[in-house]
């Protein structure tokens, strides 16, 4: 293979993705649309521009392992703990569910048990590059169903490890004894892995980059961040097990180092790369001409999975006391297939589990979900609103009902409702019975909760989106409602539920950004709290402080 002309193809690819990318951003779309669609059309059913593209997927293939990497970089317990029971069970129950689901509607059409597996371990996957950028973007990741749909992908994103060392097995031969044997031998390949790396990265590489001569270097971090992430994948590929797994193994050992802030920041301009090579090089395996032999079964199979992973991770949150309308929303979020998908389904191609036929309407599939997807996540808070409305109109919902009193009964009037406990709403509190103000605070989860439980104060469990939760918290005959949740858009629906009852309280709300703030006064509020001026102000104030302590002398 010709170095330069492989190096040509990756600069010709990541042109047409940047161009493409860019108009798709421009119609609103998701950049990763572009990606696609850069790769469909230099590919070998297109145009045909990129000869050497197997080269291409070459470098994809490590692009992969990166990416698992910095997701193991990501990664910890306490992260997936504060995200609730949902991120651990509901992550759980929806990867499991949807996976068996899908298995045994693929057998019912007539595949056999190891590629009708393969079939659902593809489709229970969903897109957290895509998903977590739409709602960065919308400003969603801290409403109620944005955390739920993090928890969940994050979940996901941990099953990737095992789903594709399972359907690696699938694809040797032999008896169920060898396949045991085959199994038994990958996993004591991975605690071998895990063992060394631990060794490695947690007692003698930190002694080495802490002397005071390498503290100096900041390419150090950089090198070790390369050196880990190749050589785990390396590692485990010579140990016969998945390159993916040794680098996510890797990546969460490193978590855990004193270099893991500086490494994640490091690494991001090559994951760009990477990601952007893997998106691309996927859609240098669609088929147009494919496509439209069998559009009907594409279109028959992508309206299934919508349909079906919806029902499925709306009963997840559900399961979890979630409300109906963030149920669904979390459920629109996660309905497509994702970006690990595609490495699921080459692994079972290579290994003979699937077919070229059946890669093909699997790849297919994916890509036309993942198109959908952007106008989904746009739908998800309307659909939320619109459901959350119906339920409480016609009294159905009773997940956010649970009343639990601090010390005593809920002040009868002149308190002050306060809606969300976290640091915000925690900080408000504290100030306000300084001058002991009578509270109650409304609060959805139970962590928070309970510390407002432990601080004596009066409290309503519930989604504040729902008037007859805030009822209950005698909104309509407080002083005051603080609105401190972070959530833009839930932020402006409490306060039009308040004002649109009629109360004549003070509504004091926050605007996490300073683009929602104008959103907020129409909605209703009296008091909008920029968090973006405030934090200049207080920036300012704190340099004008410090510079006025200085003496002469000392400016000197």
């Amino acid at each position: 293979m010709n170095v330069w002309t492989a190096l040509l193809d990756v600069l010709i690819i990541l042109a047409a993705a940047m161009v493409l990318g860019g108009v798709f951003e421009r119609l609103k779309q998701n950049a990763i649309l572009g990606y696609l669609l850069a790769g469909t059309l230099l590919g070998p059913h297109a145009l045909d521009l990129i000869p050497n593209h197997e080269a291409v997927r070459a470098l994809t293939e490590l692009g992969v392992a990166l990416l698992l990497f910095v997701i193991g970089l990501e990664f910890s317990w306490r992260r997936l703990r504060s995200l609730g029971a949902i991120a651990l069970g509901g992550g759980a129950f929806q990867v499991l569910v949807t996976t068996l689901l899908a298995t045994v509607a693929a057998v019912m059409i007539g595949l056999d048990a190891r590629p009708a597996f393969v079939v659902g371990s593809i489709i229970a996957l969903s897109s957290t590059a895509v998903v977590m950028r739409l709602l960065a973007d919308r400003a969603e990741i801290d409403s109620v169903y944005g955390r739920n749909t993090l928890g969940m992908l994050l979940f996901q994103d941990i099953a990737v490890v095992p789903i594709v060392l399972a359907v690696s097995v699938l694809g040797g031969d032999g008896t169920l004894s060898q396949i045991h044997w085959a199994v038994a031998r990958a996993i004591g390949a991975a605690l071998l892995l895990t063992g060394t790396l631990y060794l490695l990265l947690n007692h003698i590489v930190p002694k080495i980059l802490r002397s005071r001569e390498a503290t100096r270097n900041r390419d150090l971090p950089v090198l070790l961040t390369m050196v880990t992430a190749m050589g785990s994948a390396w590692a485990a590929h010579a140990l016969g097990i998945s390159p993916v797994l040794g680098a996510f193994v890797a990546g969460v050992i490193l978590a855990e180092s004193p270099f893991a802030t500086q490494i994640r920041s490091d690494i991001t301009p090559l994951k760009t790369l990477f990601v952007t090579l893997f998106f691309s090089s996927i859609g240098i395996l669609i088929n147009p001409v494919w496509i439209l032999e069998h559009w009907a079964a594409v279109m028959a199979m992508v309206a299934a999975i919508i349909c079906g992973k919806i029902i499925v991770a709306s009963a997840a949150g559900r399961l979890f006391r979630a409300s109906p309308g963030h149920s669904i929303a979390t459920g629109f979020c996660l309905a497509q297939v994702g970006e690990f998908s595609f490495m699921v389904a080459e692994v079972g191609r290579s290994g003979g589990v699937i077919s070229s036929d059946l890669f093909e309407l699997m790849t297919t599939v994916a890509v036309t979900t993942l198109m959908v997807t952007p106008y989904l996540v746009a739908a998800a808070p309307r659909v939320a609103g619109f459901v959350d409305g119906f339920s409480s109109k016609g009294g159905r919902d009773r997940s956010g009902e649970k009343q639990w009193s601090g010390h005593g009964e809920l002040p009868p009037r002149n308190h002050i409702v306060i809606v969300g406990f976290g640091p915000a709403g925690r900080q408000v509190a504290e100030e306000l019975l300084k001058e002991d103000h009578p509270l109650v605070v409304v609060e959805l989860n139970p962590r928070p909760a309970a510390e407002a439980a432990a601080l004596g104060i009066p409290l309503v469990v519930g989604d504040a989106t729902r008037w007859e939760l805030l009822e209950r918290a005698g909104a309509a005959s407080a002083k005051a409602v603080a609105v401190t949740v972070p959530d833009p858009a839930t932020a402006r629906q409490i306060t039009a539920q308040v004002r649109g009852a009629g109360c004549n309280t003070l509504v004091v709300a926050r605007s996490r950004y300073h683009r929602y703030a104008p959103d907020l006064m129409r909605a209703g509020a009296d008091v909008v709290v920029d968090e973006e001026t405030e934090v200049g102000f207080q920036i300012a104030s704190a340099i004008q402080k410090i510079l006025g302590e200085q003496s002469p002398s000392d400016e000197g």
